[in-house]
């Protein structure tokens, strides 16, 4: 081990041994900052690498906080653009709402009218269905009423348009207007007849006129059998009103007479059983307002068809895919 500081040799009797000393001192002392020098450096050195990688670390957050931003930016926009999608969306959901509901309450209106129509079409059904009744009984009562007193059904019945049909013969002779005397009876059953229809308020509501026709066949002339038929028409109507001791008399506003001649033949003119099936005199009914009850009747007998409502739209958000 060496010594350092003062060494006096004996004979150079002084300071020689100081500088040696000295000299390894400031070796290790430059030897010490030379070591310091090199940590310092390589500490510089080292900072400076992580420096440099810090800066690299930091650009690259520094892109990525960019790019973060930019992301958020784009997601902010569509997030905007979605929430305005969604409130035209609940606007539209509202709208169709509204409409659901006015038709709904249309509906409701529909059924409560179409629950009173149908009660009223119901009650003018019935009302017909009396009438029809009525007007059908009465003229059967007339049909067998004739027959009793007939004796005979060959000379009455009940045509396809519904009235009576009464052969000429029973009431006149061949180109005669006047009442027989033995075709009385049956008159008088007629009178009885319509007395006890038309004496009931109920019954007489319903009828607008009662039509006696007249009717001929071609043999003569057409000037001729209009009057012949038009003759014999009024004289069974001037039967009804004074017979019976003019029990009819207070009815005479539902009476009338019409005379046809040979325009409206039943059967062919060519044969003399066609002719005497022209000869006739016909009673008709006529109801009040019977044209509009038929139309009526047409009416109900078509099916109406059910009525859809049209199927709402379903709403979409705007510019959705």
């Amino acid at each position: 081990m060496r010594r350092t500081g003062s060494y006096r040799h004996p004979e150079s009797g002084g300071e020689q041994g100081f500088w040696p000393s000295y000299a390894d001192m400031m070796s290790a002392v430059a030897l010490i900052l030379f070591f310091l020098m090199l940590l310092s450096y390589i500490q510089n050195l080292v900072t400076g690498n992580d420096l440099q990688n810090t800066q690299e670390v930091l650009e690259n957050t520094r892109l990525q906080v960019q790019l973060t931003q930019e992301q958020l930016e784009s997601l902010t926009d569509e997030l905007n653009l979605k929430q305005d999608q969604i409130e035209d969306y609940s606007l539209q959901i509202v709208q169709q709402t509204e409409k659901l509901e006015a038709q709904q309450q249309l509906i409701g209106q529909q059924e409560a009218y179409l629950l009173a129509a149908n009660d009223e079409l119901t009650d003018m059904r019935n009302q017909m269905q009396t009438i029809a009744v009525l007007r059908l009984s009465i003229l059967e009562q007339i049909r067998e009423s004739i027959v009793e007193v007939m004796g005979d059904a060959s000379k009455v019945s009940i045509g396809d348009n519904g009235n009576i049909i009464l052969s000429d013969s029973v009431l006149f002779d061949l180109g005669s207007s006047e009442i027989k005397q033995d075709s009385v009876g049956v008159l008088d059953e007629l009178v009885e007849v319509f007395y006890k229809f038309l004496s009931d308020e109920e019954n007489a509501k319903y009828v607008d006129s009662i039509v006696i026709s007249g009717h001929t066949d071609i043999t003569g002339t057409a000037q001729t059998n209009r009057d012949l038929s038009t003759d014999r028409a009024n004289s069974v109507i001037s039967y009804l009103l004074t017979g019976k001791n003019g029990i009819l008399n207070d009815y005479a506003q539902y009476f009338c007479a019409a005379g046809y001649g040979a325009t409206r033949p039943v059967a062919s003119n060519d044969t003399e059983e066609g002719k005497a099936a022209n000869r006739r005199i016909e009673i008709s009914m006529i109801l009040k307002d019977d044209t509009v009850l038929d139309i009526v009747e047409d009416y109900l007998a078509i099916e109406l068809p059910g009525t859809e409502l049209a199927p709402l739209p379903s709403p979409s958000p705007s510019g959705a895919a």
